[in-house]
Order: structure tokens, then sequence, then C-alpha cells
């Protein structure tokens, strides 16, 4: 039975307008996220190679204590690539071009060596001029336990440019010895580990 007084309504040009609306922001927010999502997996990346590096390095000075403790593994924030930063202590250096050679090795032939192989897989692994700063704290010329900080620093990629840099985990304080010039814009990022050999 039909009812002459109700007739079928469909949605107005206006309605349509405002529904695509709504759904074009929610659209937009996901792009964004979208975005992250996409950069996160490489940066994770990126921090989970800084991680094996710096242990790959702390197990390096474990087997060097001698070398670790006449300060041979110390050093400010030194690169083997150049920077933007302007700093003094980014600067292109082969560290230490010859290396060890049995049995001619001592403490300070094995901890340039060391730290030539830990150079190398810092620019093999990380993207930007990356770097490592390695400070002994405490007394690590006595006898006791010798224990420090590393840090691995990188610069992100610059189509990583939205997650700031300026919020930098963990990146050394310049004014601790060896001091060195502090990092201007755009901040690298830094693993920092604590270890005791």
């Amino acid at each position: 039975m039909k009812h002459p007084g109700l007739r079928q309504r469909g949605a107005s040009l206006i309605e349509v307008l405002v529904a695509v609306l709504i759904l074009s922001f929610g659209m937009l927010a996901l792009g964004g996220m979208l975005s992250y999502a996409v950069q996160m997996p490489k940066l994770s990346g990126y921090r989970s190679s800084a991680s094996s590096i710096a242990s790959g390095h702390i197990e390096r000075m474990r087997g060097n204590v001698g070398g670790f403790r006449s300060g041979q593994y110390a050093s400010a924030a030194i690169s083997g690539e150049p920077h933007t930063y302007g700093v003094e202590i980014w600067k292109v250096v082969e560290l230490y071009p010859t290396a060890c050679a049995y049995p001619a090795c001592d403490a300070t032939t094995i901890a340039r060596a060391d730290i030539n192989d830990t150079f190398a897989a810092i620019r093999r692994e990380l993207p930007g001029f990356a770097g490592m700063r390695v400070t002994c704290s405490g007394a690590c010329n006595s006898t006791s336990t010798p224990e420090g900080d590393i840090w691995i620093i990188w610069d992100e990629p610059a189509t990583f440019a939205s997650l700031d840099g300026g919020t930098s985990d963990e990146c050394p304080d310049p004014s601790i010895t060896p001091t060195f010039t502090a990092f201007t814009s755009p901040k690298p990022r830094c693993l920092h580990m604590r270890f005791k050999l």
C-alpha cells in the first residue's frame, strides 16, 4: 500500500560536499601518519646499526684494556668524513693508515687498528657524516675496572627532516674532556652507551 505523503529523499549536493570535505581531512591525517610509518623503520635500522657498531667497539676495547687505560681509545667526536658543522673535529682523516702486523703489535697499534675498523663500519653502515666519541669516566689509569662512554653520531638523510634532530637524543656534552665545539643545526642523531671493561 502506498502512502502518498511520503517521498524518498536522497542526499543533497551540500551534504555530499561536506562528507567529502570531512573525508579529505581524514585522508590528510592518514597521509602524514603514513610518511612517518615509512621513515621510522629506516631510522630504527640506523639506530640498530649504531648499537651494533658501539657494541663491537666496546668488545675491541675489552680485548685491549691496556690500550684503553693508556688513553689510546679516548677521543673527541672525530670522523672519517668532512662535516657541515664547521667544527674542527670533523675532518677528513685516515686516522692510522698502517695496521698492526703480528708480531709487532702492541696496545697502541691494536687500538689504532680497532679505531680504523670501527670508522670503516660507521662509514659503511650509517648515513651522512658519521663519527664516534669515546671517553673514560673515573680513574682509568688505576687498577680498578675502567669505565667509559661511547657515542656513535650520524646525520639523518634530508628526506627525514620532518623528524626533528633538534631534540637529539643522547648526544655528547661538548664541555666534557676532551672538549669539542658544540653541534649546530641541523643536529645529528646520537647513540650513547656506557660500558665497563
